[in-house]
């Protein structure tokens, strides 16, 4: 298994030239191709409806103005991506919002990256529930980058958090390609005593031995904490200088509402290194 196409979510953004750079970065380890999507943050169904008053100017008006402000992350991405220029690229708008818009082009990629929800820079295109959104929904690992922090490599030191989980499973193995490329991969389990009956005898020998048929090299981690999962996981990634953390994506949808697990909320709110999800 390899990455042969990535899809980048792009817009105007500061932190949308460093998930392109990043998208980059990972295109150049697989030989792969890059599609950077920016989406109008209009929904589709508006054009398919006959009632919806398209044709009135001022709409218009404000429809031409979030097409601007596409075309604008578009050029933004050309940009960057001549600079880095180590990958394949192309670029499109979709007339959408972007879980709809998005989460259709999901399908036709090996994986997403995307960026944290930041709302202190809201996007008009963009609910606040996007990553959570894509987990649940694309069917694809999602890479979800932090708006603060200054990391320049991704997937050198990796951190993949394991519970024994359908979710973890999922997710380390949507993520073995970066794996198997990664110099040392920390095996964290917190806390193991909590799942004895996931875990076994020996907490993580069983899937630190298939990674390592797959030519990963691994480690165990295993931490006792009393603070809650996420914190916990995210203070082990910076104690082991880790620069992608991966682990599974838990929730449901329910209509357009997301309700996430207490850990993967804590870690989408309060990460500051790249993080790969899969549900």
């Amino acid at each position: 298994m390899s990455y042969k196409t990535i899809l980048v979510h792009i817009d105007e953004s500061k932190s949308a030239i460093k998930r392109t750079q990043i998208a980059h970065q990972i295109a150049a380890k697989f030989d792969a191709h890059i599609t950077g999507v920016a989406l109008t943050g209009i929904s589709r169904y508006i054009f398919e409806s006959t009632d919806l008053g398209v044709g009135d100017p001022n709409i218009m008006l404000h429809l031409s103005a979030l097409r601007e402000r596409a075309e604008k992350a578009i050029a933004q991405f050309t940009q960057a991506s001549a600079n880095f220029g180590v990958a394949t690229t192309e670029s499109l708008i979709a007339n959408d919002e972007a879980n709809g818009g998005l989460g259709l082009r999901a399908r036709y990629a090996d994986l997403i990256i995307i960026g944290q929800t930041n709302r202190n820079e809201p996007s008009p295109s963009v609910l606040s529930d996007f990553p959570e959104f894509m987990i649940v929904n694309s069917g694809r690992p999602v890479l979800v980058t932090p708006h603060t922090s200054e990391t320049l490599t991704v997937g050198e030191r990796c951190v993949v958090a394991w519970d024994g989980s359908r979710e973890a499973a999922r997710a380390l193995t949507d993520a073995l390609p970066l794996l198997k490329a990664s110099q040392l991969v920390q095996l964290l389990i917190i806390n193991p005593e909590k799942r004895s009956e996931t875990h076994g005898e020996e907490p993580g020998a069983d899937i630190a031995l298939y990674l390592s048929r797959h030519g990963v090299n691994i480690e165990i981690a295993t931490r006792f904490s009393t603070q809650d999962t996420g914190t916990a996981v995210l203070h082990a990634c910076k104690e082991l200088g880790a620069d992608l953390l991966v682990m599974g994506g838990y929730g449901h949808s329910r209509f357009r509402e997301m309700i996430m697990g207490g850990t993967t909320r804590t870690i989408l709110e309060k990460m500051t290194i790249p993080v790969l999800m899969s549900h």
